[in-house]
């Protein structure tokens, strides 16, 4: 059974960096594909970042150039890096195995004011 529990968010000011860990257990991180996704408030859940087993990532344009995705194999667990915050980076974020369609934590909250 995958479970993957968030954490690292917060409140931040705009400009400001956090980082969000996700640990997982019941999946090898090292071999598969895994993503962060965003859900901000009244909206649907969006892809931010993800990252394949040969270690190859992807951002949505949005995020392009201020967060990074990164994973400790030997820790089995994944990072979010984020920089630059903006009020918009604002909500909910979760880690999310692609491969285990109901792979989905708790999330953990961002909330970037201006």
């Amino acid at each position: 059974q995958v479970q993957l529990v968030e954490s690292g968010g917060g409140l931040v000011q705009a400009g400001g960096s956090l980082r969000l860990s996700c640990a997982a257990s019941g999946v090898t991180l090292g071999l598969n594909p895994m993503a962060w996704y965003r859900q901000a408030p009244g909206k649907q859940r969006d892809l931010v970042a993800s990252i394949s087993s040969f270690g190859e990532t992807t951002y949505a344009d949005s995020v392009k150039g201020r967060f990074t995705i990164s994973r400790d194999n030997a820790k089995n667990t994944l990072y979010l890096q984020m920089n630059s915050l903006q009020p918009e980076d604002t909500g909910v974020y979760y880690c999310h195995a692609l491969r285990y369609a109901e792979s989905w934590g708790q999330g953990t909250q961002v909330t970037v004011s201006s």
